[in-house]
């Protein structure tokens, strides 16, 4: 079949439905005013952010000893298991190291769930235990790391505001129809269009997930979601805090290696206060709490070509 062929076929399936929606709309108000607020309600339900549920705290033996803290989220966009004996989908999000005064380094992943395996486990503590364990074989499995099967489920997350949840998870919140919309002072047709508008970006969000095989603890118990916002890589790197003669803190330095990075011009840095982004496009990504406080303004970074390596640095405030 051609592919004009094929576009008039859809351009007269689309044509058909126009028409049947025109119908309903003059012969059952009712139905109209229903489907259109059904298209609305699902929109709006998809557009949810990620929302944390609970933390659980485990211990990094390798490669690099410190404490994972997992954020376990309820998130309406992943999949409910089909049944009761079905995969249980989830989706995790980028992982993120961090360096605390009281704690020395750690590291912070989320993994999402869809609300309903949260809100069926809620008041079963085994089946919630189950959850916490599923969650560190993932975070053992995604990101090349060994932890120690005893966790603590803390109440506060380090890293856990909503702003990070959604940054990590890759959530963008899609335009939908307003709830204020007028339904009977629009035609079916210019309704159409907007709530094939807000599918349209919804496929294309899902597009960006992809299911794929993981190792499991238990045969045929987890369905591992990834983002395509997982595919950069965390570089190596080396953060210090300089101090002069008095030991009093003068700077702090971050060494970052980039051996497929070849000149400053493909790096975005941004640097604040209290951390740093460094990004260089579906290659590396690095998303860094600085040990102190700096002045951002008097940041500087120089990436060494021949050493494939940047180094930042910046006064301590």
């Amino acid at each position: 079949m051609s592919s004009n062929g094929g576009r008039d076929d859809v351009l007269q399936q689309v044509s058909h439905f126009w028409s049947m929606l025109d119908d309903l709309s003059q012969s059952d108000p009712a139905a109209y005013r229903k489907f259109i607020e059904e298209q609305m309600k699902r929109g709006a339900e998809f557009n949810a952010p990620p929302e944390l549920h609970s933390c659980v705290r485990a211990q990094i033996l390798e490669p690099k000893p410190g404490l994972l803290y997992i954020n376990i989220c309820s998130w309406k966009r992943v999949p409910a298991p089909q049944n009761q004996s079905s995969s249980l989908p989830l989706c995790g999000g980028k992982l993120e190291r961090c360096t605390a005064e009281d704690q020395g380094c750690f590291a912070v992943v989320d993994v999402a769930l869809n609300p309903s395996v949260l809100q069926k486990r809620k008041e079963d503590k085994a089946d919630i235990n189950n959850i916490y364990m599923l969650a560190l074989s993932f975070a053992q499995q995604q990101h090349g790391m060994l932890l120690s099967q005893e966790y603590s489920v803390v109440s506060c997350s380090p890293k856990g505001n909503p702003d990070d949840l959604q940054c990590r998870l890759g959530f963008q919140k899609l335009p939908v129809i307003s709830k204020q919309l007028e339904t009977t002072s629009q035609t079916p047709a210019a309704l159409l269009r907007q709530i094939s508008s807000s599918q349209r970006a919804e496929e294309d969000s899902a597009a960006q997930i992809i299911c794929r095989p993981t190792e499991q603890t238990k045969a045929n118990l987890i369905q591992v979601i990834s983002s395509t916002f997982q595919g950069p890589q965390e570089p190596e790197y080396v953060v210090e805090v300089k101090s002069d003669a008095a030991g009093v803190p003068r700077s702090v330095e971050l060494t970052v290696e980039l051996p497929r990075v070849r000149s400053m011009s493909e790096c975005q840095l941004r640097v604040s206060k209290e951390d740093v982004l460094l990004e260089v496009e579906d290659v590396y990504y690095l998303l860094l709490e600085f040990p102190k406080t700096v002045n951002e303004d008097t940041a500087a970074a120089v990436f060494s070509k021949k050493k494939r390596r940047l180094t930042l640095t910046a006064a301590v405030l």
